[in-house]
């Protein structure tokens, strides 16, 4: 039975992510598939060039919630269930990285867009808020500093999350956080860098598209 929620939880957090928000609301606002446009992802700094501003900051509002909800979900399906794997416990701490990882994915390679979505930087922030405010918070603010000041949102996100990752290092330690969330924020992070492996070598070569 614990075995057969795990599955749900990843499950339930994949569909979740490949929700295409971005995809949805640019049909929706402007009657346009933001995927033939700009970097040809469906994340909201897409739709934010495609669309606008308001219609980009829905877009991260609707993937952060996405992401916040199989996150909290996951916890309500496990409770205080353990499944044991071994001599390892696995509870509700590691269901919710689970599904966060997969709510990403989802995100990255959504199966209701022909597995063609963006690069889940507003996913992997979405599940940190719901795991720990505090390192997202951090993160969300480096983030929006750093690209507002480069007009390289590639950038920022990069920048963002590999700061709310090494704030979680000392705040684990001196917090005695579980340690499965780090494991969350490294994985993540790694995710989010192979997708933007195309903008780091175009900010090497000094030709990345602008924010605005």
């Amino acid at each position: 039975m614990i075995v057969g929620k795990f599955v749900a939880i990843v499950i339930t957090g994949y569909l979740l992510g490949s929700i295409p928000f971005g995809l949805i609301v640019g049909k929706l606002a402007r009657g346009i598939d933001v995927r033939r446009y700009g970097s040809g992802k469906t994340g909201a700094t897409n739709v934010m060039r495609t669309t606008g501003t308001k219609l980009g900051t829905l877009t991260i509002g609707l993937d952060v919630a996405k992401a916040v909800g199989a996150v909290m979900l996951a916890k309500v399906i496990v409770g205080d269930d353990i499944l044991l794997l071994g001599s390892i416990p696995l509870h509700w701490q590691v269901a919710q990285i689970m599904a966060g990882l997969a709510s990403v994915a989802g995100h990255n390679w959504p199966v209701f867009a022909k597995f063609k979505g963006g690069r889940g930087v507003t996913t992997f922030f979405g599940a940190m808020y719901a795991i720990y405010p505090p390192a997202a918070l951090v993160g969300t603010e480096v983030l929006a500093v750093v690209a507002l000041r480069s007009r390289h949102m590639s950038l920022g996100s990069i920048l963002g999350i590999t700061a709310t990752w090494c704030l979680m290092v000392p705040l684990t330690i001196a917090y005695d956080l579980p340690p499965v969330y780090l494991a969350y924020g490294l994985a993540g992070m790694a995710l989010v860098i192979y997708q933007h492996r195309a903008n780091i070598k175009r900010l090497r070569q000094g030709t990345e598209r602008q924010l605005f």
